[in-house]
């Protein structure tokens, strides 16, 4: 499956298992840095990591100090591949920027739930597309 006309925040491109979740991510509160792991017990990733995944959620919530927080996770190797939004917002864009972070937001009729939880995703920002190997 192709999801084309996304709209390109961060350009480049990453690939990866498909980590979904509908709950927005506080990147300094819920996210370990050191091993990319969510470690906030009431979000729907707890215990997961978003070492080497596409990421796609809703938008970022918290400081924006959540954007050096992204950063980290690219320091430690631990960041996404890839992040997909629903709409990226200024923490989002501005922490995958500084992280070479590719990141594109979904075509507004297109649901999060498009993209199948461990699907493998392919984004290519500068395209405008996702790829999804079923």
């Amino acid at each position: 499956m192709i999801i084309s006309n996304c709209k390109k925040i961060v350009g480049g491109s990453g690939e990866g298992h498909a980590l979904v979740t509908a709950q927005p991510i506080n990147f300094l509160a819920m996210v370990d840095a050191k091993t990319g792991v969510i470690t906030d017990s009431r979000h729907e990733l707890y215990n997961k990591s978003l070492k080497g995944a596409v990421l796609v959620f809703p938008y970022a919530v918290g400081s924006s100090v959540g954007a050096y927080a992204i950063f980290s996770l690219r320091e430690y190797g631990t960041a996404p591949s890839a992040v997909v939004c629903s709409k990226a917002d200024i923490t989002t864009a501005s922490g995958c920027a500084i992280a070479s972070i590719p990141v594109v937001d979904l075509p507004q009729d297109t649901p999060l739930s498009a993209i199948k939880q461990g699907a493998v995703a392919a984004v290519q920002a500068d395209e405008g597309k996702i790829i999804v190997k079923v």
